[in-house]
């Protein structure tokens, strides 16, 4: 059975633009809640984080799950108002607490005060970080400037393989998985409080190339029918295109999530929101290669074949009424 993508295109394309919309309101309300789009981490705003697990070998000191309220009432005790606080853990039997730059006896002094308010601490799980600023601005620079090269990479490549338009379309359908896992990110941000750390970066270029590579296998095999049959219609020869590839890119895509899931779920804390961000982006990578790169380029090609028809020049034939 033949699966005819082109059809239903307004319907992708509606289903797009909400994700879209949805992922912009987030990000502005993120923005406005938290001065930045995604809650950042301390790796781009500097910082020190705590971390801190309790020792459950202690008698009755896991009994009850870790109050959110007395770790509040110990941090604001400590003039530490503006930190951002969240229970971890299994059993949520640990806290996390990124604060301003705290020296070894604000460190010291905070722990302690903690200790004696939730309970003993197990030395092994403690983890203490800090970031200065200016580390925090070069890591967010050098971020960006590496999404940067990899776009200008990407159109290059694509304009030289193929032709400019399918370069401008895929760049559409790669913003288009961006904008959606960072929406998404922006709203666990502001729900649940995930923050996106140099991690998150790592994740944003892993998606940008596999999103690309979906797209290319779909455009070489259009490319492909083309040259066998160029008189074809063009919505014809994606949908056969599409259908051709279907089964690699659904393969592919699901022997991927497996393993990310895998690392979801059992890669720790530090990997579970890096194998987060690439589930997400890795779904709306394969999900705009087939729905919406596809029919951008249908739509496309079909109005430019319009336009081309329209500015041809009439024949005449003002001549040969005269001749007969």
């Amino acid at each position: 059975m033949k699966f005819s993508v082109i059809k239903r295109r307004r319907f992708w394309w509606t289903t797009s633009a909400v994700l879209i919309i949805v992922s912009i309101v987030a990000m502005v309300i993120s923005w406005q809640q938290l001065g930045a789009p995604l809650r950042p981490s301390l790796d781009f705003v500097g910082g020190t984080r705590l971390q801190f697990e309790r020792d459950c070998t202690q008698p009755n000191t896991c009994s009850q799950p870790i109050d959110i309220s007395d770790v509040r009432e110990v941090v604001d005790a400590e003039k530490l108002n503006n930190s951002s606080i969240q229970v971890v853990g299994q059993k949520q039997q640990g806290v996390s607490i990124r604060t301003k730059t705290l020296n070894v006896d604000q460190r010291t002094q905070l722990q302690t005060a903690l200790s004696k308010k939730i309970g003993v601490f197990n030395p092994k799980a403690t983890q203490i970080d800090t970031v200065g600023p200016t580390l925090g601005r070069q890591l967010f620079s050098q971020g960006l400037l590496a999404l940067v090269v990899s776009f200008a990479g990407i159109v290059i490549y694509l304009s030289v393989r193929f032709k400019v338009d399918y370069a401008v379309i895929a760049i559409i359908a790669l913003f288009h998985d961006l904008l959606i896992t960072l929406g998404l990110f922006s709203i666990l941000g502001l729900v649940v409080g995930i923050e996106v750390d140099s991690l998150f970066v790592v994740a944003i270029l892993t998606i940008t190339g596999f999103s690309v590579t979906d797209t290319v296998v779909i455009y070489d095999r259009i490319r492909e029918i083309l040259n066998l049959h160029p008189n074809d219609r063009i919505d014809k020869v994606i949908d056969d295109a599409i259908n051709q590839t279907l089964t690699r890119s659904i393969n592919t895509t699901l022997t991927v999530l497996l393993t990310l899931f895998s690392l979801f779920l059992f890669g720790g804390e530090t990997l579970r929101n890096f194998a987060l961000a690439l589930i997400i982006g890795f779904t709306m990578g394969a999900y705009s290669s087939i729905f919406v790169a596809s029919t951008l380029l249908s739509w496309w090609r079909e109005r430019k074949s319009q336009s081309q028809m329209l500015n041809a020049e009439p024949i005449d034939t003002s001549a040969s009424s005269q001749d007969g």
